[in-house]
């Protein structure tokens, strides 16, 4: 189910209208389609600044805004494009360094829903084709594009590898089983090894494919593709390595590659699975030969990232009710276990609401050891799952407020989670706006 978002902007309205419109593909339909958009908008994608290309189950867009951070940090101006949008869709587009405005995002919106009427592209064709115009118009020194969905068919891999300075591939596990394990003549049927088929699918002829280590199965994939393509590839464990180390007077991140050592500080991101998106974020910077990037603005990217939605602790506001509350959009079985290992040491009061075609299991097997309470909760505007779905002694609640007052009077710090859609509905009811 998409989110195609709402506005307060009627003209940027209009084109949400347009776009929910839109058939949703129920399966892979190439990149046909994308490329004819490209072509009559005079294929914008031909004309932006190096491009940061990163695929993945998990982790991408951490590692996206490691990227971002660090590139600005170095004084570059960035254009960004990731998914979804957390409360607005402009979140999606980001225009050196700024959300793009609504007049922009109407402007853009318009004219390539306006010449694509015929080609019947979907909604992600659309808003990539709209933020690669976009990017095309406004000066800046890189770009940073996460994958939707995939990365074989997916929107984003029309960019040609002239355009790309470096592809990054994230943590990988099981999710959007419907369309990319759908059966397909010619593809890998062990299902971990045909998801690294299908996100190695960005890799591109002579240039840096950089990826994390997955597993054996995973890994043999993304070593295929690369040598089949000409790509050179810098796996973890293999061309780099990083790691938290213990040290005196303050904890380090330690980065490893042929290049040298860099002894950085921790990630303001929380989660020690973010020392891991970090290290990606560093080794795409470093394999590549497009954009310099020097180690002070990398060690300052590091403490200046920010990504709301991952592991946020909400500020004082309208929800928290004066309750320590963080939210985490995490939905399938990879971000479950870097939740438990995240609250290994904590209980916590559960709020979760999951879309209908997840697995309620994912987060809720991993996470029950470290649950005081967990209440269910309506994801606003989707199919959701009842109480029942998440074991005996679920409670329910009509939305986010009701669930936290209804909660006991303790320290007990508060999770919510199971959708990104739920975690973008905390955020406005806080008023912490994505910007």
């Amino acid at each position: 189910m998409v989110d195609f978002g709402r506005s307060n902007d009627p003209r940027v309205q209009a084109q949400l209208d347009r776009l929910a419109l839109l058939s949703v593909p129920q399966g892979r339909f190439g990149l046909g389609t994308i490329t004819a958009l490209m072509e009559r908008l005079g294929n914008p994608h031909r004309k932006l600044p190096p491009v940061f290309h990163v695929a993945g189950t998990n982790g991408k867009g951490s590692v996206c805004a490691f990227l971002r951070a660090m590139l600005e940090a170095d004084g570059k101006r960035v254009h960004v494009t990731t998914s979804p949008h957390l409360v607005r869709y402009n979140e999606r587009i980001r225009i050196a360094g700024e959300l793009i405005s609504d007049t922009a995002l109407a402007g853009v919106l318009e004219e390539v829903l306006n010449v694509s009427e015929d080609l019947g592209p979907s909604f992600f064709e659309v808003t990539i084709a709209a933020a690669f115009l976009a990017f095309s118009r406004e000066p800046a020194e890189a770009c940073v594009v996460e994958v939707g969905l995939g990365g074989r068919f997916d929107a984003t891999n029309v960019l040609e590898p002239s355009a790309v300075a470096v592809s990054g591939i994230a943590a990988l596990g099981l999710d959007h089983e419907r369309f990319l394990l759908a059966p397909e003549e010619g593809t890998p049927q062990n299902p971990m090894a045909r998801i690294a088929f299908e996100k190695a699918g960005i890799a591109k002829k002579n240039t840096p494919l950089v990826a994390l280590d997955q597993v054996p199965e995973a890994t043999s994939q993304i070593i295929i593709r690369a040598e089949s393509v000409g790509a050179p590839l810098a796996l973890k464990g293999d061309k780099w390595s990083n790691k938290f180390e213990l040290a005196e007077p303050e904890n380090r991140h330690i980065y490893r590659d042929e290049f040298g050592e860099l002894s950085l500080p921790l990630p303001t991101l929380h989660g020690p699975h973010q020392i891991r998106n970090a290290g990606l974020a560093l080794a795409m910077l470093r394999h590549q030969e497009e954009i310099e990037v020097s180690e002070k603005a990398m060690a300052q990217g590091l403490t200046y990232v920010d990504w709301p939605g991952r592991f946020q602790q909400l500020k004082e506001g309208p929800l928290t009710q004066g309750r320590e509350v963080w939210v985490d959009g995490g939905h399938n079985p990879s971000a479950g276990k870097a939740m438990a290992d995240f609250w290994a040491d904590d209980s916590v009061h559960l709020i979760i609401g999951m879309l209908a075609n997840k697995n309620p299991e994912a987060i809720i097997e991993p996470m029950r050891p470290w649950c005081k309470t967990v209440t269910a909760v309506p994801v606003p505007d989707h199919e959701w799952h009842p109480p029942a779905a998440f074991g005996k002694g679920a409670k329910s609640a009509l939305d986010l407020a009701s669930a936290i007052a209804q909660l006991p009077e303790d320290t007990l710090p508060i999770f919510i989670t199971g959708s990104l859609y739920l975690v973008g509905d905390a955020l406005r009811l806080n008023g912490q706006m994505p910007e």
